[in-house]
């Protein structure tokens, strides 16, 4: 069984707070979400919310390893609450879409550079691009001529 969001915070050592709870709730509905939008959900249920509240809950609940955090080339920073294990995204170019691909390897780091530098890995992250499905459809919408009779 899935803990709560409240059992969450406490294995994490955060305080339980109502802006955290309603952050974890947001990302299980709008996985791949930037903090404005994160925002904007969060504060319909909890009005007082600021903008900068919804920040430092991310912030915080990102250090404690309870979302992750990926940064697109080009887009603000998404959040998502899928975590512990090993999979990338896929990013459409054109609209902006973000789906998650299980990682074909399965473990951390699921590729190796061909020179370490030195550094122990721990992850490697892989994204992805090129159009989803509706783009696609758009695209061919577009570049097909409609027959007149």
């Amino acid at each position: 069984m899935t803990p709560t969001p409240v059992e969450q915070l406490r294995a994490a050592d955060l305080r339980v707070t109502a802006g955290r709870i309603a952050v974890l709730e947001a990302l299980d509905t709008l996985p791949h979400s930037d903090a404005d939008s994160i925002y904007q959900h969060v504060r319909a249920s909890l009005p007082g919310t600021s903008l900068q509240s919804t920040h430092n809950a991310l912030r915080d609940l990102s250090r404690a390893g309870l979302l992750r955090k990926i940064e697109p080339a080009g887009s603000p920073a998404l959040y998502e609450r899928r975590i512990g294990d090993n999979h990338h995204h896929l990013v459409c170019t054109e609209c902006g879409a973000v789906a998650d691909v299980d990682c074909v390897v399965g473990h951390a780091p699921c590729l190796e550079p061909s020179n370490t530098a030195g550094y122990s890995l721990s992850t490697a992250e892989v994204t992805f691009w090129g159009l989803c499905p509706s783009c696609q459809q758009r695209a061919a919408e577009i570049s097909s001529p409609v027959a007149h009779h």
